[in-house]
Formats: structure tokens, sequence, C-alpha cells
């Protein structure tokens, strides 16, 4: 089986490629995971390897980590992509590593998204990784606890590589202008620019850096500016994976700002994600749900807002229909904040789970036909309009036996401050009526 990863001849090797760290020192980043004492220098010091996964997002080192512990142990190298592979490239692997064994040589087995084998595939390793057979190093982007079985991660440490911050993507933009084209000179706006859109994916530097190279020897411009990358790239470069942990942690931190009260925050993480390239009709609906769960009936306003939004969207679409959406999670973020509807409906869930269907009381029981009339369908119901206030005092409306359970209890803020005051009365008024004298009891 060929390494997936091997080198290729001189002419075609990518920037990022040839920059390729050849020892630890050399990585970029990670300095909490590869700086003195932390436990990846820890592990390779020890000159003995272990399973793992390299949790990340792209262009973090994930890959250059696995070979380098080749490398330093030793070992032969393996990769498989889970992408391209099966069962049948496993069995080649574990085959390969048997053969190497033989030999005397120990194989370290790297498999890249190993989020995207399934179960049965991830299962196939589990006995030679038990037996020592191969050192396992997954490499993903998702979140391992959700994609990787538990019985494999329960035999792997988990190490989590982060984003490389502004100073390390500086300095390897540096680095790669110095490789691939040392005369082109880069002003500090065009600069800031392309680090910006490789958004902390350093293999996404050097692929733009390679990019830049070319569209300015075809233009023939040097210096190269801010004006001339944007002509040159395209702009939808942000790493937003749709159905990965990129999508639902930035949703998440949307849903946060707006129920924090944070509008510019609220707009901030929007926009992101719109940059990104989320459905602004995933978005909508979100801010409708966050409107009915975080605000409620502290102000009714806010579903109609986003029902509005959605509506404005759908008539214009994009760019224009994004504006409502935006004026719809300020408006969010600015508006009294309730979750009592939201509370109340789940605890009426969990209650309707657990108990058994209690028979409607007759008196709340429709009686279309004489027979039901006969039974008491509906005999001693009280018609609230007809009562003072438009309110039956005192009226069960709940299965009998079953007490009052109050669900609903309405915050001190926005419309709901009023909502409160009004139950209060009503309350009140319930007191009163079973106060006075049974008048069934007084007639005996």
């Amino acid at each position: 089986m060929s390494d997936l990863f091997e080198s290729q001849s001189p002419p075609s090797v990518p920037l990022a490629e040839r920059m390729r760290p050849a020892t630890l020192d050399e990585v970029a980043g990670q300095r909490h995971l590869l700086g003195p004492g932390k436990p990846l220098r820890l592990a390779f010091e020890s000159g003995k390897p272990h399973s793992m996964i390299l949790w990340g997002p792209p262009g973090v080192g994930k890959t250059t980590l696995a070979r380098l512990m080749a490398k330093g142990f030793d070992a032969d190298f393996l990769a498989l992509s889970a992408v391209f592979s099966g069962v049948k490239e496993i069995r080649e692997a574990i085959q390969q590593a048997q053969a190497a064994k033989a030999r005397g040589r120990h194989t370290i087995l790297f498999v890249d998204e190993v989020h995207r084998f399934n179960k049965s595939q991830q299962d196939a390793f589990l006995p030679f990784v038990e037996q020592g057979l191969v050192t396992f190093i997954g490499a993903t982007t998702e979140n391992p606890s959700f994609e990787v079985n538990s019985a494999l991660l329960s035999r792997a440490a988990v190490y989590v590589l982060e984003s490389l911050d502004a100073e390390t993507m500086n300095g390897l933009f540096e680095r790669a202008r110095l490789i691939a084209c040392p005369e082109l000179e880069v002003d500090e706006a065009a600069r800031e620019r392309l680090v910006g859109f490789a958004d902390g994916d350093g293999r996404r530097l050097m692929n733009l850096v390679e990019q830049i190279q070319v569209a300015a020897e075809t233009a023939g411009v040097n210096p190269v500016g801010a004006e001339f990358v944007d002509q040159a790239l395209s702009r939808n470069l942000r790493r937003f994976d749709k159905g990965g942990e990129a999508f639902y942690d930035q949703i998440s931190a949307l849903h946060k700002s707006i129920r924090g009260s944070n509008p510019d925050a609220s707009l901030y993480w929007l926009c992101r994600m719109l940059d990104g390239g989320a459905d602004p009709h995933y978005i909508a609906r979100r801010l409708l749900r966050m409107a009915v769960e975080d605000i409620g009936l502290a102000d009714p306003r806010a579903q109609e807002i986003c029902l509005n939004a959605c509506a404005t969207y759908e008539r214009l679409g994009s760019p224009e229909g994004e504006l409502a959406l935006a004026q719809a999670a300020i408006f969010l973020a600015c508006a009294a904040k309730s979750n009592a509807v939201y509370k109340a409906y789940n605890a009426a869930r969990k209650h309707v789970a657990e108990s058994g269907s209690e028979p409607v009381p007759l008196h709340l029981r429709n009686a279309p036909t004489r027979l039901m009339k006969s039974l008491g369908y509906g005999k001693t119901y009280r018609y609230a309009h007809d009562e003072p206030e438009a309110y039956a005092a005192g009226e069960n409306y709940f299965p009998e036996g079953m007490a009052a359970p109050g669900w609903y209890q309405p915050v001190p803020r926005g419309m709901e401050a009023k909502i409160a005051d009004k139950l209060a009365h009503l309350r009140r008024l319930d007191e009163a009526a079973d106060a006075r004298p049974d008048p069934a009891q007084t007639s005996r």
C-alpha cells in the first residue's frame, strides 16, 4: 500500500509539502502540546509510542505530527484516508504491519479523517491496537466524543489541536513568501488579508501564497496590495463545514449571544455564519426558535419580527434579504428575555409523558348529542364570558384530583410582568371564590 502522503517529485511538490516540518521544533503553534513538559513533547521524549486521536481544525499539523512520530520512534508509517479507504484497505494495511513486525519493525498507522469511517470500519482496528501490532493515530476535525467509537476512543489518548494564531500565521506567511516568491513584495494590508482568509489554517495559507504568486506573475503586478488580493482570490474562503463541529459551535455562539442580550456579538456570529456559507433559511429558522425559547411572552413582537424576516428573505434573497435577518437578530438581542414558556412547556410534556391518561372532567366535555347531555356532559360548565371580568373564579380545568401544577411562572420583565400581575389578580379571585360557602351545602 502506498503512503497517501508520501513526497512527490520536486517539480510538482506543493508549497505546503515543501514547508512540512522535519523536526518537532519546526512545528508551528500547538505550544500547549509541544512546549517543554507538555503532553506530546513528553510522548516524543519517552520513546514509547501510544495510540491517540488528534482532534483539530484543518491545516494545524495533525498529519505532520503523525509523520514526525514515525520518524522519532523509528517506525514504519502507513497512512489511510477514510475518504478513499474501506475494509479492504484496512486489511492491506494490517498485512503490511504484520510483515513489518516479522522484520522487527513497528508500524504507526495513521488514519486521516477517521470520523468518516463507520462503526464496523472503526471496529476493525480494535484487535490490532490491543495486540500492539500497530500504534493507531487518528486525525479528525469533528468531536471524537460523537464521531469515534467509544471502544476505540478508550484505547487512545485525545489531543486537541488549536487553530494557528495571528502571530504564528504571520510567521508562516513570511517563511512561505521567502521560499515561494522572495522577489514578490506584499504590503501589510495584503498580508493581513491573506492571513485573514487562511482563517488559522496553515496549509490554506501556503496555497493562498502560491495562488497570489501565480496571479501576480500573470498580471505583472509587484508589489501586491489588498485590492489585488480581493480580485485574485475567491471570497468564499472561510473554514465552515455546514454539517460539522464549526457549524454547530457558531450557531451555539449566536444563540448564546442573543440570549445574553449582546447585539454586537449577535451580529458578529450572524455575519460569520453567512460569510462561511451557512444557509440563510436555516439561520432564519433558528432565529425564530430563539424568539420563542428565550424571549417568549416577554415581548411577543420578537416572533412576529422573525417571521417577517423569513418572509423578507424569501422575497429579496441574498444579499439584500440578509439585512432583515440582521435586524431580527439585533431585536432579539435587545428584547426582554423570558424562558418561562419554554420551561412550562417542557414541564408539561414531562408530566404528560410520565402520567396516565386521566379522563376529561364531565363539566369540560362537549355534549353534541342527547345521550351525552343525559350523562352529564358539560352540565355544570360555567361560560367565562357570562361571569364577572369574563373569568369563572374557582373553576377547575384539570382532571379530577390533579393539583394545579404552576408550570408557567412569568418573569418580571417586559410584557410578562403585566401577565404576572393579571395572573396574580385571577388567583386572588379564585381564593375568594373558594372561601365562599357552597350553595349546595347552604341549601341543606
